[in-house]
């Protein structure tokens, strides 16, 4: 036998993370042809085999390189090495997926990708033949979540499966040296989908080229354009023109909630908005999301005050596809881009459907043939304290697994989680590993129950699971929490039901987006939450110690809100209510405030009668409904439109003000409170004394961050283990709030947590669901 033959090892890896649709097997086949290495490589349900036969040397490079070489958008979570038998390939290859196994699946699905560089190039040079193709792709971009059917990911699995490649198009994918190689929706005008225009009532005006060139001549006269995107439809009007921008408002019944708006170039917006690195950044990843960008003062480029009322920033975004670029380009001027839906409703996705549900908000649609596999709205995101933290997870984002590092024991079961009712997203752990769904919506109407549930069938399948438990909401009346109570019961094998309070998922969530373990102080502050007391939470001090469970520490002092679900749309009467609990029959003396001249004698009547006799007024610590009393006695919004509207406006109305002043308030009681009282009462003599706005949501603002550092550092004393704090809740999207409290705790010692790839609202509940379960089963 040679000494060759002796050296020589064959070696498998099998290996889990993001290594489908992100060009590794194309990588692979490279550096192993590169280092003399024979074997193959191909997909399974769980990632990616390799056999890989050559000498000891040769296979400690290729180990080595593959870690710091792998393609921009892979991630290797774990790779398990194995020797096994010289078998004596005389090649490298790329095999068919592996499809023979019945067991759950885990391989990452890479979320859609914004257009690369090099496939820019390709749809803007004439002498390209992918010139003005708005479906361009190549194994660095383009769709992938949205058009995978099932698992692996390959061609004949996702939505692209009815394109054939025609020869030009196949020689790519089969070319080694082509960045196309193997690249699954590839596609060019020959062979791939094709754009039309229609009308409303769905008669085609024009196809391909001449779709988008007409369809940019629409918009260029003042024409609402229902654009069939990537995930969904989206509704298109030029930003720059205040009557088109109403008119989409008052066709979509959105009186002010903000528009985003989508520019040609990055260099427009540096026009129109501040803008820094880590924001330029962002709008030009792959990710590619909506930004919050604090609009420029003084700019000789303004946009209509409709785009977004009341508000100091503008959510920008660039294009991101290829059907994005070539339209933004034709229009050279930056357009609204808001989700194709009704007022409520989830976004359309099929042409026939978008025919009906937006046929009287848009004036013609440019559509495609290319099937969406599921609907996908934009990101959101903000930049806070120097770092990006996501408002909403969904395009670029989802459905990543969330990285969960050592922060609780793991389990073998398979958990659904259901997510709360506002903001829904859902999430699945299997084989260890945490998927979060895309942003659903409110579960407030049947379209959007109806995607709810097609989201969980659709998670299930795609990793071939049912759930060993499923995970909900304690709040009996959200429709999550009874899909779930449903599922665990009429199943033939029904899963195991754990419900979680819903502050102390808020806490989880934030502590799993840290990659952080109990013991640890969880500050949630938001609009609405269950409470095991009866009551409404919402500002509460959560203490997690290190088995499963919390302790509530601490809270907002509560107050009642007269007409219970109706003060959440209706922010005067949480003032009334406030201003009840604090002042007693006097709240209906000084007929002068905002929120009290907003109702009529005689409701004003029945509202005291409602008070005093506790009539449909349930009572509250809720930190969101607080900001809401706050902006009514101010005069900033008495009946919201959208949620958060009322909060937001405190917010902006600080408008650049410093100040380190605050209020009095008191922190007393068992667990203790922070008492607002005093605060209510210097509020009141500020609005007769006419301080400013600016001046007193300043002052208020500090005061509550005063009071969180206040009752932390009272607690800290209590357990003195306690040196992590986590904020997290919808009130922290609040950038004034947070950065706030992050510095203020911090000057005390603290270590601060907050959120940054998940979102604070509730579009994190369900992992911190998964993660309630999980603790659940590690104290068993």
């Amino acid at each position: 036998m040679s000494l060759d033959r002796i050296t020589h090892q064959r070696l498998q890896l099998q290996i889990t993370g993001v290594v489908q649709g992100v060009g590794f097997r194309p990588f692979v086949y490279h550096l192993a042809r590169n280092l003399g290495l024979t074997g193959w490589i191909r997909n399974t349900d769980r990632g990616v085999s390799i056999e890989l036969e050559g000498t000891s040397t040769q296979l400690q490079e290729f180990q080595t390189r593959l870690q710091t070489e792998k393609p921009t958008h892979a991630q290797l979570q774990r790779i398990e090495l194995t020797q096994t038998a010289i078998l004596g390939d005389r090649d490298f290859t790329i095999l068919d997926s592996d499809k023979s196994s019945s067991q759950p699946k885990s391989v990452v699905i890479l979320p859609d990708l914004a257009t690369c560089p090099a496939c820019f190039a390709d749809i803007f040079n004439p002498t390209n033949r992918h010139y003005r193709y708005p479906f361009t792709n190549c194994t660095h971009c383009g769709p992938r979540f949205s058009i995978v059917k099932s698992l692996p990911y390959d061609r004949a699995n996702t939505t692209l499966q009815g394109f054939p490649m025609c020869p030009a198009c196949q020689a790519e994918y089969d070319n080694p040296a082509d960045r196309r190689f193997h690249a699954q929706p590839n596609a060019c005008s020959r062979c791939g989908p094709h754009l039309k225009l229609w009308n409303r009532s769905g008669e085609l005006i024009a196809t391909h080229d001449d779709a988008l060139l007409q369809a940019a001549a629409a918009v260029r006269s003042s024409q609402i354009l229902a654009l069939k995107g990537l995930g969904g439809f989206q509704l298109i009007v030029d930003a720059r023109n205040d009557v088109a921008v109403k008119r989409l408002r008052d066709r979509k019944h959105r009186p002010d909630k903000p528009l985003a708006v989508m520019f040609p170039s990055i260099d427009l917006v540096h026009e129109y908005c501040q803008v820094n690195p880590l924001a330029a950044d962002l709008l030009q990843s792959t990710n590619a999301p909506i930004v919050l960008l604090p609009v420029r003062a003084r700019s000789l480029f303004t946009l209509p005050d409709e785009i977004a009322p009341n508000n100091p920033n503008l959510g920008v975004m660039l294009p991101y596809t290829p059907l994005h670029h070539l339209l933004l380009a034709e229009l050279g001027f930056p357009v609204v881009a808001t989700s194709g839906n009704r007022s409520g409703e989830p976004i359309c996705i099929d042409e026939t459907q978008a025919l009906t549900t937006l046929a009287a908000i848009a004036d013609i649609f440019l559509v495609h043939n290319r099937p969406i596999a599921r609907p996908v709205d934009d990101s959101i995101v903000q930049v806070i304290n120097g770092q990006p933290s996501l408002l909403r997870r969904a395009r670029g984002y989802a459905p990543m697994p969330i990285s969960l590092g050592d922060v609780e024991i793991t389990s073998d079961e398979t958990i659904l989680a259901v997510g709360g009712h506002l903001k829904n997203t859902v999430a699945l752990y299997v084989n260890r590993q945490l998927f979060v769904s895309q942003y659903i919506g409110d579960l407030d109407c049947v379209p959007t129950g109806d995607r709810f549930r097609s989201t969980i069938q659709e998670l299930c399948s795609l990793y071939n699971v049912t759930p060993s438990i499923v995970v909900c909401d304690d709040h009996p009346d959200y429709y999550s929490t009874q899909f779930a109570q449903t599922l665990a019961t009429t199943d033939a094998l029904p899963p195991r039901l754990i419900s979680v309070q819903h502050h102390y998922a808020h806490v989880l969530s934030c502590l799993a987006d840290n990659q952080w373990r109990s013991p640890v102080l969880g500050i949630a502050w938001d609009g609405t939450g269950y409470g095991l007391d009866g009551t409404i939470w919402g500002g509460e001090f959560l203490w997690l110690h290190a088995a499963s469970g919390f302790i509530r520490a601490a809270h907002l002092r509560t107050f009642p809100l007269p007409g219970g679900e109706k003060a959440v749309k209706e922010p005067y009467r949480c003032a009334v209510g406030l201003l009840y609990e604090c002042l007693g029959e006097a709240a209906f003396d000084p007929l002068d405030l905002a929120p009290v001249q907003s109702f009529l004698p005689a409701e004003l009547l029945i509202l005291k009668t409602m008070l005093q006799r506790g009539l449909n007024t349930p009572r509250t610590s809720s930190i969101g409904r607080l900001f809401d009393a706050i902006a009514a006695l101010l005069g900033l919004c008495q009946k919201s439109s959208f949620e958060g509207q009322a909060a937001m406006q405190l917010e902006y109305a600080i408008a650049g003000h410093v100040t380190d002043a605050t209020y009095l308030y008191l922190v007393h009681g068992e667990p203790l409170q922070f008492d607002y009282a005093p605060t209510i009462e210097a509020i009141l003599q500020d609005l007769h004394d006419r301080v400013s706005p600016a001046i007193i949501s300043a002052t208020f603002h500090n005061t509550l961050v005063a009071g969180l550092v206040d009752i932390a550092c009272r607690l800290r004393h209590q357990y003195p283990e306690m040196v992590k704090v986590v904020l997290t809740g919808g009130c922290f999207q609040n950038r004034y709030l947070l950065e706030r409290s992050i510095e203020q705790l911090q000057r005390h010692d603290f270590l601060v947590g907050y959120h940054h790839q998940l979102p604070s609202n509730d579009g994190g509940i369900a992992v911190g669901q998964i993660m309630a379960a999980l603790r659940l089963l590690s104290n068993k």
